[in-house]
């Protein structure tokens, strides 16, 4: 049958009997384990059937619209580094799918016939849809961060169409994490990430940092850290950094300024959103480290100057007549025995 060697071996019920095979001739080959069934498709072959048919199994199962998604469609788009460990279809809301081993199915009120890509067998999402979905179904926020870069990265779907299909689904799991790491993966918004670091370093007890500081490495080249604390400094690294060539330059720029005793902390923007209280911790652990010995050397008494201001009252300095105010005179001469009050009088 063409129609089998188009769709990996398996074949509906309804293609079966428009090629003239009715159900009776079905169940006697499936009896006779040459063809077996998946769901309500049949599989032309006894052996296990491999992932590719799976798909078709479940694509064929539902007698309406069904298209791959979540992982299992990026993975098709060669999105690398995050398996499917079942087979993600979204339907209708109002479809109800049979329960099949290895396949997850999804619901969405939002599925038209537009939203399958064309030209693709199975049919499948928009690699920007499969990219969001799979995302907003992983359940750790770490995770979730780590496939938007992968798939910024890896060239799978430009951060435009992310973006925009993550303001058109709405409200789902992860929403303000993944909208903040798109902004970084941008590259414009590391900025951003710097704001959020100073808030969280606020929280953590440390004193307001300087920001963009200038330092000279061991070349004598100008270097510019994100964060400086006095006593060490940190570096925020968005999705920008992640690139090869970006990553050896980070590399070779810290190792310079190690070179010359900078104390120097490296953050993702991801550590930022997703574990803030590990990232407190560390903040905390290289204040008390770092700084109790800057305190140490910095907390010598230091000779007053002599235009410095005492702190106490009593112990300032009087001063000269020739310094006072022409009004302090003045209301001194008025309440004097002689003033004008007691020449009215």
């Amino acid at each position: 049958m063409r129609v089998a060697a188009t769709q990996a071996g398996v074949v509906g019920r309804r293609q079966l009997a428009a090629c003239g095979y009715d159900a009776d001739a079905i169940r006697r080959r499936v009896e006779a384990r040459i063809w077996q069934t998946s769901g309500r498709a049949v599989v032309l072959h006894s052996g296990a059937p491999t992932p590719r048919q799976l798909q078709w199994a479940a694509i064929l199962t539902v007698s309406g619209l069904a298209v791959l998604t979540g992982r299992t469609a990026c993975a098709i788009y060669g999105l690398r580094g995050f398996p499917a460990d079942q087979v993600d279809v979204v339907v209708p809301a109002c479809a109800k799918p049979v329960e099949m081993p290895g396949v997850r199915w999804h619901r969405s009120r939002r599925l038209v016939g537009a939203d399958a890509a064309v030209n693709r067998r199975p049919p499948i999402v928009s690699a920007a849809r499969a990219v969001i979905d799979a995302a907003a179904w992983t359940r750790s926020p770490k995770i979730a961060c780590a496939l938007m870069v992968a798939a910024a990265q890896q060239r799978v779907v430009p951060v435009r169409l992310l973006r925009g299909e993550l303001a058109a689904v709405g409200q789902v799991r992860h929403r303000g994490v993944l909208l903040a790491i798109l902004a970084d993966i941008e590259g414009g918004a590391d900025s951003l990430a710097e704001i959020d670091f100073v808030k969280l370093a606020r929280r953590a007890g440390l004193p307001p940092p300087r920001r963009q500081s200038i330092r000279v490495d061991a070349a004598g080249r100008r270097r510019f850290l994100d964060v400086d604390f006095g006593c060490f400094s940190v570096e925020i690294d968005g999705g920008f950094h992640i690139r090869p060539l970006n990553y050896w330059d980070d590399a070779r720029r810290q190792n310079d300024l190690l070179l010359t005793g900078k104390r120097i902390l490296r953050f993702p923007s991801v550590a930022i959103r997703v574990e803030p209280q590990i990232v407190m911790e560390q903040l905390r652990a290289a204040y008390r480290l770092f700084g109790q010995a800057v305190v140490s050397v910095a907390g010598r008494p230091r000779p007053r100057r002599h235009n410095s201001r005492p702190t106490s009252r009593r112990s300032r300095p009087a001063v000269p007549a020739t310094r006072r105010s022409r009004r302090t005179r003045a209301c001194r001469w008025a309440r004097s025995p002689g003033g004008p009050s007691r020449r009215r009088a």
